[in-house]
């Protein structure tokens, strides 16, 4: 999630990024202010953008993870895992051990 960096830097760091979330807000806004704009990045593109939540944002990124058949980036493929089998409880049955640990801790 990117926040209170200027547009260019922005639209440098989306560029960047596999797989995620932004989130824009307006300048000296709060982090409890419905934040400008929420999208969703996929392999450095801006897919959706104008979503009125993160919430929403979420959803939708998995939403496209599963109906695109992406695979999870590497280095966040434990997050996504914990995110997916944890918090929205699909595909319960078959856990990563990292995240069967993180499971039993909580």
């Amino acid at each position: 999630i990117l926040q209170d960096t200027e547009s260019v830097e922005a639209e440098s760091l989306i560029a960047q990024t596999t797989m995620g979330i932004y989130v824009i807000r307006a300048e000296g806004a709060g982090p409890e202010e419905e934040p400008s704009d929420v999208g969703v990045v996929l392999e450095g593109v801006e897919v959706l953008q104008n979503l009125p939540s993160v919430t929403l944002g979420c959803v939708m990124l998995f939403g496209l993870i599963y109906a695109l058949n992406l695979n999870y980036p590497k280095d966040l493929k434990c997050t996504f895992e914990a995110f997916q089998k944890i918090l929205m409880e699909l595909d319960t049955t078959k856990l990563s051990p990292k995240v069967q640990g993180l499971k039993i801790k909580m």
